[in-house]
């Protein structure tokens, strides 16, 4: 199983991570966003590692809290290969979009949480196939259309966004449903998918290894339909951000609370759910 480096977001423990791969070609899954440089930088020196020695950079999804500091860290190492989905890969090339796009969801807060994708050569992008480094590569669509989950031989996984976000020590499960892409059928393929491969561990951005990988899955199904189900239902803004900080409260202490509130807030959680169901129902209306 990989090393967990945590990124130190915004000088908060427990908010984002990475995983190493070591080896003879040092990697990491994922690379965090662009204002978690230093933070990498240090996690990579508690294993003896510099930028330098790194070769692979594996992506689950191009969120830019995921994969914000690719552009950055490739322009200054320019040996490293990215590795990421096929839909993903032209955002890599091309950030514009990308970067607008998470200015948008994010706000006034898009540069002191997140800062911009930098462009990655073409040349350094590599497009996964069904492996990657020995590890299997499976579509996790759901969170992002261009997720991918991770899977080690011995059952380790890294699942990217698709089983939410666990801060420890905190039971708290925050599924994480920011616009713009959000698709309820296919996030419930997703853990299907997950679920048939049995996985050991799951490895987690946000934050941490699960260790009961089949009540975990249990877990973000029953929360995922119920956070839902009251957007569907028409429940206001204010009320589902309202319960959901209540929620937190009670299962978290004021620390770990706090790393929490490095992920999206409620409000795009909320926000990422009502453009799911708005389309929905526009699609319907154009086919009657």
């Amino acid at each position: 199983m990989a090393k967990l480096i945590d990124l130190l977001h915004l000088g908060h423990t427990r908010g984002t991570a990475v995983y190493l791969l070591e080896g003879d070609e040092p990697a990491i899954v994922d690379c965090g966003p662009e204002v978690c440089i230093g933070g990498l930088k240090a996690g990579l020196a508690e294993h003896g590692l510099a930028l330098a020695d790194l070769r692979h950079i594996v992506l689950t999804h191009i969120h830019l809290d995921h994969a914000g500091a690719a552009g950055a860290l490739v322009r200054e190492h320019p040996g490293l290969q990215v590795h990421v989905s096929e839909i993903g890969a032209p955002h890599l090339v091309d950030p514009a979009r990308l970067n607008a796009s998470s200015r948008r969801v994010f706000g006034a807060v898009f540069d002191r949480l997140i800062g911009d994708l930098e462009p990655v050569p073409a040349e350094n992008v590599r497009v996964l196939g069904d492996r990657v480094l020995g590890l299997d590569v499976v579509p996790a669509p759901g969170h992002a259309r261009n997720q991918v989950a991770l899977f080690e031989s011995d059952g380790t996984c890294y699942p990217g966004d698709a089983v939410g976000c666990q801060i420890p020590p905190s039971r708290f499960l925050y599924p994480l449903t920011p616009p713009p892409e959000i698709d309820l059928p296919a996030w419930e393929g997703t853990l299907d998918a997950l679920a048939e491969r049995r996985p050991r561990v799951f490895c987690l951005p946000h934050f941490g290894v699960v260790e009961d990988p089949p009540e975990h899955l249990a877990r973000i199904r029953e929360l995922l339909a119920a956070w839902a189900e009251r957007v569907r239902a028409g429940e206001s803004e204010e009320a589902f951000v309202a319960a959901a900080e209540a929620e937190l409260s009670a299962a978290a202490d004021p620390e770990t609370a706090e790393a929490y509130r490095l992920q999206p807030g409620f409000a795009l959680s909320y926000a990422g759910l009502r453009r799911y169901y708005d389309k929905l129902a526009q699609r319907r209306e154009g086919g009657t």
